[in-house]
C-alpha cells in the first residue's frame, strides 16, 4: 500500500461496462514525510474518500483484490482513509 492525498475527481461518462458505478479520484502520491513525491494516479474509490484526505491505495494486481474491483480492469484502488500516521515515533499526520 502507498500513501496519497486526494487531489481531484475524474468524470468519464463512457467507459468499460465493468467500471460502471465506480467513483474515480486523482491521487497525489505522498512520502512518509507527508510531502508530495511528484506523481499522480487515477484510482477507484472503495471507501468514500474526499478531496484533501490522506488515503492508502494499492496499485497493480493488488488493486484487484477488493470486493468492488475483483476481476475487473483496475490498476489502482483507494482502500483506506488515514486518520493518523507516525514515523520514528513522531506523528507526521493527524486528520
Amino acid at each position: 500500500m502507498l500513501l496519497g492525498r486526494i487531489a481531484g475527481t475524474v468524470v468519464a461518462t463512457r467507459k468499460e461496462p465493468l467500471m460502471e458505478g465506480w467513483r474515480l479520484l486523482v491521487v497525489q502520491q505522498l512520502g512518509v514525510d507527508n510531502q508530495p513525491t511528484g506523481g499522480y494516479v487515477v484510482a477507484t474509490d472503495a471507501v468514500g474518500a474526499g478531496v484533501g484526505e490522506v488515503v492508502l491505495y494499492a496499485s497493480g494486481s493488488s488493486a484487484r483484490q477488493t470486493e468492488i474491483t475483483r476481476d475487473r480492469p483496475c490498476d489502482a484502488v483507494i482502500m483506506a482513509i488515514v486518520d493518523t500516521f507516525e514515523v520514528g515515533g513522531a506523528e507526521v499526520y493527524h486528520k
